[in-house]
């Protein structure tokens, strides 16, 4: 019994500090498995949308004003410049016509002549008018003095009228603004001659819009009243829809011609091209909320449900949709599949 009690000591030290380290510490815990919850599911359907057409629409204003020459003549002066903004009856040129100034002071003339005879003429008759109330004078000769004065007054009247016209005409060198807006183009040197009815300026007239051509046969679907969608990167500042204001009856060379009214449109720069989708038309087509669609390394993917109720990721070819929150599915996926929303939502169970 001596020799087996250190032995057995010895075993029970070494086995002390063991015991009180396995009692003093805790249990470990750990985490549940994540639970996913239950996602929507939507069976595919083709459904009827619009068909919508990438067209290029142009920035403009309802109206043109042409600034127009009424007469022939120099252009001896310009008093605008591409940008500026006139008010309806701004001088915008002068036109000037040399032959006009001479006609002018020819009628002058004539005006002086006539008024020299017509005052001679009633001198006479004055004369004649007391000769004849003293029985000097015959009533014959008195009638024929009236009638000479009359004819004089008659002269003066004509040659005055021919003065003011061509005096009026001269002044009509003087070309307005036909309308409040901006100069578009003023692009006619000083010193050329110009012909009546020639441009010198355009400005612009009535609201910014968009206007756009398309071919008649596409043109049928056109509505007033219906949206457009508008690439707003081209415009900024602009609404991203715009409405259909006015449909042309007109065909021209085959198209036909449509203005677009957009909240926020700037016509800072007329003729700017702006890329629009306008309906052609409708067709069926397999449309998802973007919620179904999620995108991996650049390719898109929808989850369906499949034999046994297992889900696998298949590819397909998206495009946009009606909406901005929904994608047309173009291939990978056929009407009758069931798709499960790619929406990843956990939970944590409690320790």
């Amino acid at each position: 019994m001596t020799r087996a009690a250190p032995l057995l000591l010895a075993v029970a030290l070494a086995a002390a500090p063991l015991a009180l380290s396995a009692c003093g510490s805790e249990p470990q815990q750990t985490e549940a498995p994540a639970v996913a919850v239950a996602r929507e599911r939507l069976t595919l359907q083709p459904r009827r949308i619009a068909d919508l057409k990438p067209v290029a629409a142009v920035v403009t204003t309802r109206d043109m004003g042409e600034a127009r020459a009424r007469i022939g003549g120099t252009l001896t002066k310009l008093a605008v410049r591409e940008g500026d903004t006139v008010r309806k009856g701004q001088l915008i040129a002068v036109v000037t016509d040399q032959r006009l100034t001479f006609e002018t002071g020819a009628y002058e003339a004539q005006v002086a002549s006539a008024a020299a005879e017509a005052a001679r003429a009633r001198a006479d008759l004055a004369r004649y008018r007391t000769l004849y109330e003293k029985g000097f004078y015959s009533k014959a000769g008195l009638d024929q003095a009236e009638a000479a004065s009359r004819a004089a007054d008659g002269q003066l009247a004509a040659a005055r009228a021919q003065r003011s016209a061509s005096a009026e005409l001269s002044a009509q060198g003087a070309v307005l603004a036909p309308t409040d807006g901006r100069v578009l183009t003023a692009d006619v040197p000083l010193g050329s001659v110009v012909m009546a009815g020639q441009s010198i300026a355009t400005v612009t007239a009535g609201e910014p819009l968009l206007r756009l051509e398309i071919p008649e046969a596409q043109a049928r679907a056109l509505r007033v009243g219906d949206a457009v969608p508008i690439e707003t990167q081209d415009l900024p500042g602009a609404a991203a829809n715009g409405i259909i204001a006015q449909v042309y009856p007109a065909v021209t060379a085959g198209r036909v011609v449509a203005d677009i009214k957009v909240a926020g449109l700037n016509a800072d720069l007329v003729g700017q091209r702006v890329r629009v989708r306008v309906k052609i038309g409708e067709r069926t087509a397999l449309v998802v909320p973007a919620r179904y669609v999620a995108t991996r390394y650049g390719v898109d993917f929808v989850r369906v449900l499949g034999q046994g109720g297992r889900a696998s990721d298949v590819a397909v070819q998206v495009a946009p949709g009606p909406t901005a929150a929904e994608v047309e599915i173009l291939s990978g996926a056929a009407a009758g599949d069931v798709l499960i929303a790619q929406v990843q939502a956990q939970t944590q169970a409690a320790k």
